[in-house]
């Protein structure tokens, strides 16, 4: 098999264009073709084109390639990615096929089609390039039925799920031709260049993943209909409260849509020769009705939802299968679902509801019952494992438990005794499993897992660069720990900084914990890695405490946090040991700000990075500007050139309050160096860290000490406040939105000095300070600051 570098994709629908997007993201160079359009279009015309223009010969490639770089959400990184794909036609460009490492099949789900196309490529086919279909449940071994030659050794499934950038799941089905080194090779290729969770499937309808979780739905819409039950009630079931996403049934449907889930659920229906089977993935009349209606979902306007405006407003309505007339949504309540929401962790929410005595208790177990029990009658069929099974649930469905998980969670001895009192037919190796003395399929130990796995326990294989937090803290590595920190000993000399507090929110409690950990590390580390497993690694500082000592008008006391958290901030900067922060998904104000305390950022790809305190009323005061202005002077390549290009890019990217949409787009936005790293597999990220920090350990790290820097002084600051009074006069922005841009270029600029004056950062850090205290002041900035806690969003006033 070659080394992958560059890749082709046949076929720029939704799911080819965005296969080739996340491979632009991660460096390849990409082919994107399609067929040659029959006829020209209005636009064509009155170009004075003709059929055959290249630009008309590649339009449905290149339409695409427009559709990828305005999507929402956005399938690049950055915009540079765009460029790294090449529209053409499968006319013109066939031939390219011969000089790429891996081509990529996603064209229509026929396989008369699929075949046609595989023999064509075969005739182009260089020795050592993988040729994958991205079918969703086409059998692999038919579609190899066309190669006729050793190509058939490099050809599998590789499954993508969509969106491609942001579903993390792949399935690799290989066929019984496909050499064995070549399904390790590309698993090891997903996981590590393309940051997927890899499972590998058996050729069978729909693979693992579609199998389980269409069989769910389907069976979820049979217990509706029987027990009468709303499609507002089984989404408040089916959502959270099992372990699921807040789209629960009906959402994910509509999202999907209608059309596509009834053609998977007749891949199955029309290949399996089980009449139960047949029977179970059996399309519902009222689903079948709903797409004759063109009802399919978000993509159509309306399916099991439909959204209406009413009064300027908008509002969600919902259908009612009885009448197949939209009504609206009624709030759905009981004891069991007021349980589950107050619980905490998926486990305990699951455990909650089904041990509620309502009919929503009752309508979760019947869901989780049916669900369980086809998974494991179909184990052995899709899949090598029960592990394959829960994980291919959570990547690709978003489960928080897999399916066996689950069935641990909820207790399996007694939720099987449960079963057989209810008349269930529980699959016999789950009996013997139980008859042996098991009582659950999982065994966790601190460092090992083991599952069950054809009668025996088998030990659950990661890679060995994945370190778990979790896992440390179990084998007794933690160093120091408090409630909203802990810090971990990760191995080879190194400890890791871990926020654990509620959101990862940063109060007093975490910055007195970087004080010891600096002090720990001082002493007895190579160096310090800050990075933890929380869905976000930070959402800013402690807005409830700060509002609460801002309407007490206690400004010593909110002195004093912004110096702890400045102070704190300083240490870390200037520990003599290196700093790697490795920030994920949300990484906001005051997480931001630790990372800019740090030598290196290693971040992961889906990093959303951003200096976002004028959204309540603030600018950033824990060090945050003042690293702008030490950045900004970084930028200018002359020490005595011009400050002020680079002082208007960080005065706006704060100013707006700018998230990055991924980790290079942070670069790009100047909040994270060129230097910086960015790792696309979440699951080796700590490893990366740790490394990083190794790496500049061996490499003879030596701590640059407190900086001075040039600043742009009044004369800089005269020219930012302009640009805001443009966009007040303009009214693009409110006066409260420009008194706090005026006191964010007071500081950007290091305040009423000459320009090219050389400050320190402790100077820095005084006028932010000061800056932080005034807003903090301001009735507006407060009355922000309370909308963001009620509501979670931006209160322009």
């Amino acid at each position: 098999m070659k080394t992958i570098r560059t890749a082709a994709v046949i076929g720029s629908g939704v799911m080819g264009a965005g296969i080739a997007a996340h491979l632009a993201n991660s460096g390849l160079n990409v082919l994107l073709l399609d067929i040659v359009p029959e006829r020209l279009t209005p636009d064509d015309e009155a170009s004075g084109k003709s059929l055959a223009d290249r630009s008309v010969r590649n339009r449905l490639a290149g339409d695409a390639l427009t559709r990828l770089s305005h999507a929402s959400p956005a399938a690049f990184f950055d915009d540079s990615c765009a460029g790294r794909i090449k529209p053409g036609n499968v006319e013109d460009d066939f031939a390219a096929l011969s000089g790429v490492d891996w081509i990529i099949e996603a064209i229509t789900e026929k396989l008369d089609v699929k075949k046609q196309l595989l023999t064509r490529i075969e005739a182009v086919w260089s020795p050592g390039t993988v040729v994958s279909s991205n079918t969703s449940g086409i059998s692999i071994e038919a579609m190899a039925e066309a190669i006729a030659g050793p190509m058939k050794a490099f050809f599998l499934g590789a499954h993508f799920f969509n969106p491609p950038r942001y579903m993390q799941l792949v399935e690799l089905i290989p066929g019984s031709s496909t050499n064995e080194a070549v399904v390790a090779a590309m698993k090891t290729f997903l996981e590590r260049r393309l940051g997927k969770g890899v499972v590998v499937a058996k050729d069978t309808p729909n693979f693992i993943a579609n199998r389980i979780g269409t069989y769910g739905l389907l069976a979820t819409m049979n217990i509706m209909e029987a027990g009468g039950y709303t499609v507002g009630e089984i989404d408040a079931v089916t959502g959270p409260a099992l372990g699921r996403p807040k789209s629960a049934t009906f959402r994910t449907l509509d999202l999907v849509g209608l059309d596509t889930f009834i053609h998977v659920a007749n891949n199955v229906a029309e290949r399996t020769d089980d009449a139960a089977e047949k029977l179970a993935f059996a399309v519902p009349d009222r689903l079948a009705d709903m797409v004759r209606r063109g009802w399919l979902g978000e993509k159509s306007g309306q399916g099991f939802y439909k959204k209406v405006k009413e009064g300027g407003a908008s509002r969600i309505l919902e259908l009612d299968l009885a009448s197949m007339a939209y009504v609206p949504a009624s709030p759905v309540r009981s004891a069991s679902l007021d349980a589950a929401k107050t619980a905490k962790g998926a486990a305990a929410k699951v455990k909650a509801v089904l041990a509620g005595d309502d009919r929503y208790s009752a309508l979760a177990w019947s869901i989780v019952r049916d669900m369980l029990l086809y998974a494991a009658e179909k184990v052995e069929r899709i899949a090598d494992s029960i592990a394959d099974i829960d994980k291919a649930m959570r990547l690709g469905f978003n489960w928080d438990l897999g399916p066996f998980e689950l069935w641990d969670a909820i207790g399996l001895r007694q939720s099987v005794t449960r079963m057989g009192r209810e008349g269930r037919t529980v699959p016999g190796w789950v009996k013997n499993h139980l008859d042996g003395g098991n009582e659950s399929f999982y065994v966790r130990q601190p460092a090992r897992t083991f599952y069950v796995r054809s009668g025996e326990l088998k030990e659950l294989e990661e890679p060995p660069e994945q370190i778990s937090l979790r896992a440390l803290k179990a084998a007794k590595r933690t160093v120091l720990s408090s409630p909203g920190a802990s810090l971990i000993d990760i191995g080879e000399e190194v400890a890791c900084l871990e926020f654990h507090s509620p959101n990862n929110a940063i109060g007093a409690d975490i910055l007195t914990m970087i004080r010891k950990s600096v002090e720990t590390v001082r002493n007895s580390y190579k160096g310090l890695v800050i990075a933890n497993e929380g869905r976000n690694f930070c959402v800013g500082a402690n807005l409830m405490l700060l509002l609460m000592e801002a309407q007490e008008e206690e400004w010593d006391e909110v002195d004093r946090i912004i110096r702890l958290f400045q102070n704190a901030m300083l240490e870390l900067k200037r520990l003599e040991k290196p700093v790697v922060a490795a920030p994920h998904r949300m990484t906001l104000g005051g997480g931001v700000e630790v990372c800019m305390a740090a030598d290196r950022v290693v971040a992961h790809a889906e990093t959303y990075y951003g200096l976002v305190e004028p959204g309540v009323g603030l600018i950033p005061a824990g060090g945050g500007s003042k690293e702008m202005a030490l950045r900004a002077a970084e930028a200018t390549i002359d020490p005595d050139g011009d400050l002020q290009p680079a002082l208007n890019r960080a005065f706006e990217t704060i100013g707006l309050a700018k998230v990055s949409g991924s980790a290079p787009d942070a670069v790009r936005m100047g909040l994270m160096r060129r230097s910086d790293r960015s790792v696309m597999n979440r699951d080796l990220h700590l490893y990366e860290a740790r490394r990083n920090v190794l790496d500049m350990e061996l490499s003879g790290y030596i701590h640059g000490g407190p900086q001075s820097v040039k600043v742009a002084g009044r004369d800089g600051k005269a020219l930012l406040t302009l640009g805001a009074l443009t966009l007040l006069e303009g009214g693009r922005i409110t006066k409260h939105d420009f008194k706090i841009a005026s006191k964010l270029g007071h500081v950007l600029a290091g305040g009423n000095v000459p320009a090219g004056t050389a400050v320190t950062e402790s100077y820095l850090l005084d006028l932010e300070r000061e800056a932080f205290l005034s807003l903090c002041g301001e009735p507006k900035t407060r009355a922000r600051m309370q909308h963001m806690l009620a509501t979670g969003k931006p209160l322009r006033n």
